[in-house]
Formats: structure tokens, sequence, C-alpha cells
């Protein structure tokens, strides 16, 4: 599955998904994007879009993204508190629909 990870996370955190092509935001030259924007540059390429950013589903309309998209729901976003949901996450990627929203708890 290609996943892309936003700005806002550890980069290292591609590494907990094995099996998956994961890029980050940086990567594609997409720092800095709008949300917005970096949603529909998401779905031409990837299938799955991670973030820790909790409003995500409040600030974009959802309804027609063909992205699944994953939120981390942590205290902060260092890679030792956010690598303990990978395993979910990694479930979560198992079964994920285009227009789910999961969202992965600790």
């Amino acid at each position: 599955m290609n996943v892309l990870l936003d700005e806002c996370l550890p980069r290292k955190l591609k590494y907990d998904l094995p099996g998956h092509t994961v890029s980050t935001v940086p990567e594609m030259g997409w720092a800095g994007t709008k949300n917005s924007a970096l949603l529909r540059l998401a779905e031409i390429t990837f299938e799955v879009f991670i973030t820790a950013d909790q409003n995500v589903e409040y600030q974009q309309s959802l309804r027609s993204t063909v992205l699944g998209i994953v939120v981390l729901v942590a205290s902060n976003n260092r890679l030792e508190t956010l690598r303990p949901l990978m395993p979910k996450v990694a479930l979560a990627l198992l079964t994920i629909q285009p227009g789910d929203l999961i969202h992965i708890t600790p």
C-alpha cells in the first residue's frame, strides 16, 4: 500500500510499516502545503494519509476523498510516543478503504 506520512510526524515512523511503500510530505516536496491541497496531491499517488492532526476531519471536507486517513491520537508527536501506536496502524492498513477515517489511540 502507498502511504503518506504527514510532515507533523517523525519521518522514522516510515520504518515501522514494513511491507508498505511509505513516503513523507517533505520527501515529496510538499512541506508547508495546506491540508486541502495536500490531500488533493496525495490522492494522485497514495492510498492512505497518516497524520496526528486530530482536527483534519473538521478542517477538510473528507466526503469526496479517495484516501484512507489514519489519525494518531497521542499526547505529543515524539517518536517514542507514537511508535507504540504503529502495530495498530499496521492492522488498520489491512482493512482501510478509500474514504475511511480511522483514529488510532493508545
